[in-house]
C-alpha cells in the first residue's frame, strides 16, 4: 500500500498527540516536522531527520501530499497553508482564528486549486461537530446553536460556582493547573469563542458570517455574588456561544456570559468539557458533548480528518465533496442593539423609601417588564443590593435604564438565556 505522506507544522500538545496516534495507521507517514526548536526536550521521540525549523520546507516538499498546520494565530501560519495550497497540497488544521478570519479566501483558493481543507479540531477539540453538521446533517435547515466553546473560561466559572471563590483567584489557580495561559485574554475575554462561533455558524446556516460582526464579551466582570444570586433564582452562569438566523437571512450572532436556567443542559456543563447544542428542521434538538481540548482529545479530530482524505486519496479527481465550502451569501448581521434578551441585573441602592418603586417606574417607561426584583438586607452602609429579571425587551433599552438609575450602582448586568 502506497503511503499518504503528512507535513507536520507544529509540535506542540496537540501535534505531539498526533505523531503518537498515527504511528498505528499504515496507510499514512509523517515525514517531515517543522518546529521551532529542533533540540528542544520533548516528550515523544521524534527522528532529528524528520525535524526542520522553517516550514517552507514542508509546504515546498512536492512529496508531501498533506499538510497539517498545528501552529495557531494568523500569520505566518496563512502563508504557510496558502502556499501549499498553491503547491497542490491537501490541508488539516486546528486554526480557528485564521478560519474565522481568513475563511473566505482559504477556502475559494482551496476549491480553485481542487483541494479539500478540514478542520475538525478547530471548533471543539475531541467533539465532532463539522464532518456531522456537512454530511448527515445536511439535509436539516439549522437555524439555532447554543453552545460552550471554550474549556478554561467554563473551569473557571465552574470553580467560581462550586467554591464561592472570586475570579481573580479562581483564574490564578486555573494557571497554575495548567487550564489557563499566563495570558488568559484570548479566553476570558471570549476571543476563542467567537472565532469558533463564526465559523461553526457558517457552516451550519449555509451563510457565510463575518468574524467583525460577531458581538463578543467576556467573563472577568462576573462577581462570586452573581454566582451566588443565579444560584437562588434558579441558574447557572456560563459564557455562552449563540448564533440564529432566520428566514430573510439575518443572523445573530454572539459571545456573551449567560443566566442559564438549570433546566438545561448546558446549565450542568461543567469544568473543561464543551458542549454544542444544535436545533433544526427536521432533526429537532440535538446535543453533542466531550473533552473540548487537550493532547488525544484534539488529535483525534486531527487524525479522523487526515484518515478522510487518505481513504479517498488517488480514488477520485474530487475529494470528499460534501466536506467542500460552498457558501453562496453572507448573512445579515445583527447588531446587539437590536436584539431582544431578558436580563439579570444586579443593583446597589440606597436603603430608602420607593427605591424599588422608581426602578419599576423607569423600567416601565422603557416598555420593559419585570419577571422579579428582589432586595436582601441592608449593608452596613445604608445600601442594598437589589436583583432585577426582567422579561424580554431591547438591548438598547436596557442600556438606556443603566443610563437613567441615578444615585444607584450597577455591579452587573447579564443577558439571561430563556429555558
Amino acid at each position: 500500500m502506497e503511503r499518504i505522506k503528512i507535513g507536520l507544522i507544529g509540535l506542540g500538545t496537540v501535534g505531539s498527540g498526533v505523531y503518537k496516534s498515527l504511528a498505528q495507521f499504515d496507510n499514512v507517514e509523517i515525514t517531515k516536522i517543522a518546529v521551532r526548536n529542533i533540540n528542544k526536550p520533548r516528550t515523544v521521540e521524534v527522528p532529528t531527520e524528520k525535524l526542520t525549523n522553517d516550514p517552507y520546507d514542508i509546504v515546498n516538499d512536492s512529496s508531501i501530499n498533506v499538510v497539517v498546520e498545528l501552529m495557531g494565530g494568523v500569520e505566518p501560519a496563512w502563508d504557510y497553508i496558502k502556499t501549499a495550497l498553491e503547491n497542490g497540497k491537501h490541508i488539516v488544521t486546528a486554526n480557528k482564528e485564521l478560519l474565522a478570519k481568513k475563511g473566505e479566501e482559504l477556502f475559494k483558493l482551496a476549491e480553485k486549486q481542487n483541494r479539500v481543507v478540514l478542520y475538525e479540531a478547530a471548533i471543539a477539540g475531541g467533539i465532532p461537530v463539522i464532518m456531522p453538521v456537512k454530511t448527515i446533517l445536511a439535509g436539516n435547515k439549522i437555524n439555532k446553536i447554543q453552545a460552550i466553546l471554550n474549556g478554561t473560561t467554563n473551569y473557571i466559572l465552574t470553580k467560581m460556582d462550586a467554591d464561592g471563590a472570586s475570579y481573580e483567584d479562581v483564574l490564578k489557580e486555573a494557571q497554575e493547573l495548567g487550564y489557563a495561559e499566563a495570558d488568559p485574554t484570548g479566553d476570558v475575554e471570549g476571543f476563542d469563542a467567537a472565532y469558533k462561533i463564526t465559523t461553526l455558524a457558517t457552516i451550519s446556516f449555509n451563510s457565510r458570517v463575518k468574524f467583525e460582526n460577531v458581538y463578543r464579551e467576556g467573563i472577568t466582570k462576573i462577581r462570586k455574588e452573581d454566582m451566588q444570586r443565579a444560584n437562588e433564582l434558579g441558574y447557572k452562569i456560563k459564557l455562552i456561544a449563540s448564533a440564529t438566523i432566520d428566514e430573510n437571512n439575518n443572523a445573530d450572532v454572539r459571545v456573551h456570559p449567560m443566566l442559564v436556567p438549570k433546566t438545561h443542559m448546558l446549565a450542568h456543563i461543567n469544568y473543561v468539557t464543551n458542549s454544542v447544542a444544535i436545533s433544526g428542521h427536521p432533526i429537532g434538538n440535538i446535543v453533542l458533548s466531550g473533552p473540548g481540548a487537550g493532547e488525544f482529545p484534539t488529535a483525534s479530530s486531527v487524525i479522523g480528518d487526515i484518515l478522510a482524505i487518505a481513504r479517498e486519496w488517488k480514488t477520485t479527481d474530487y475529494l470528499l465533496p460534501m466536506m467542500r465550502c460552498k457558501h453562496n451569501s453572507t448573512a445579515n448581521p445583527v447588531k446587539i442593539d437590536d436584539t431582544y434578551n431578558k436580563y439579570y441585573l444586579s443593583i446597589t441602592a440606597p436603603n430608602a423609601i420607593g427605591v424599588i418603586a422608581k426602578i419599576g417606574s423607569i423600567c416601565a417607561s422603557k416598555n420593559i417588564s419585570l419577571s422579579s426584583i428582589v432586595q436582601k438586607g441592608v449593608k452596613d452602609d445604608n445600601t442594598a443590593e437589589i436583583t432585577v429579571i426582567t422579561e424580554k425587551c431591547l438591548e438598547k433599552n436596557i442600556k438606556e435604564i443603566v443610563n437613567e438609575l441615578e444615585g444607584c450602582k450597577i455591579n452587573s448586568l447579564i443577558r439571561v438565556m430563556e429555558g
